[in-house]
């Protein structure tokens, strides 16, 4: 009965690893890990750049932090791009917009139209306005001339994305991606550390009145909501309504549509090596779009207490005009 047993469920020992295999596995699997957060660092450096970190900043210290939810709802149309659109964009072998509508519709001047277009509203509304939060960035820090930086920041760009294509502009958007997280994660310690933490955040805001203020107005008073994320539809400057749902169609027409913004999004999901890979750096890029409200917003908030010179009409116009120094 026992010579039955041990026959019945043979059991042969199998080959052993040996050092160089678990090196050479480990190797694989850590290089496919690479990729997709490299892809999901470059999607998440392409939104986050110079003009959103000045104007969320801006935009928490005037009203707090329901604008937070711009980022939020990346979240899911980001899972939306991998699993839906990226799979349909790749069966349809196009790298562009204009060239899917093209195709899916037929005819080259639709697709002419749709790229100049969409060249136009890119130089017109992100283009610049990135060039423009960047350079006077540079030029606070360093005190440069203002056009003197914005000169320097196109011409490096223009050196390392035409010298090295999109594959350059996602090695430099992951480390870019690295230096913002580690730069906010630092701004905002020091942030809190300034304020005496986040419970002491909610009622020095509410008490936050700029020592400039214009008369016969109170929007330079603090929000009494500026602490709720879903704020009423009827008197909420952000309503929950539209931030719950109008504001995904507008999330979706951006992320997995847009020619002037999003297919830049696009473009690097196609580059992935797989559609697993683009899956993976989606997930990623997700994760980190949960990041913005703790190291953005709420930093652009503790400003408000602790420098409250200024008119609070104009906290949301941070960043919009150059300094006369």
């Amino acid at each position: 009965m026992a010579a039955d047993n041990s026959t019945s469920h043979p059991r042969a020992p199998g080959p052993q690893l040996t050092v160089a295999d678990i090196v050479i596995i480990t190797v694989y699997f850590s290089l496919n890990v690479a990729v997709g957060i490299w892809i999901g660092a470059s999607l998440f450096a392409s939104s986050e750049g110079s003009g959103l970190f000045i104007g969320l900043a801006g935009s928490g210290a005037a009203g707090g932090l329901a604008v937070a939810g711009f980022e939020w709802n990346a979240t899911y149309v980001l899972l939306a791009l991998a699993w839906v659109f990226v799979p349909i964009y790749v069966s349809s072998e196009i790298v562009t917009m204009p060239e899917y509508i093209q195709k899916r519709y037929g005819g080259w001047r639709i697709r002419m139209y749709l790229s100049v277009l969409s060249l136009l509203l890119s130089i017109f509304t992100k283009i610049s306005m990135d060039l423009y939060a960047g350079a006077l960035f540079v030029h606070i820090c360093l005190g440069w001339d203002f056009y003197l930086c914005t000169v320097l920041m196109l011409a490096i760009t223009a050196l390392y994305t035409i010298a090295g294509g999109l594959a350059a502009v996602i090695y430099t958007d992951a480390l870019q991606t690295l230096i913002m997280v580690v730069g906010a994660v630092i701004l905002t310690v020091r942030a809190f550390e300034q304020i005496g933490g986040y419970e002491q955040l909610a009622a020095a805001y509410a008490r936050a009145v700029p020592s400039r203020t214009i008369s016969n107005t109170t929007c330079h008073l603090p929000r009494a909501d500026a602490t709720h994320m879903f704020r009423d539809p009827y008197t909420g400057d952000l309503p929950w309504t539209g931030m719950t749902f109008g504001l995904t169609i507008m999330a979706t027409w951006y992320w997995c549509t847009d020619q002037v913004s999003g297919q830049v999004i696009v473009q690097r999901s196609l580059s992935a090596r797989d559609l697993n890979h683009a899956k993976g750096g989606s997930i990623l890029a997700s994760y980190l779009k949960m990041l913005p409200m703790g190291l953005i917003v709420m930093p652009g908030m503790v400003s408000r207490v602790l420098f409250p010179a200024g008119s609070g009409c104009l906290l949301r116009d941070v960043g919009l005009r150059v300094p006369s120094g």
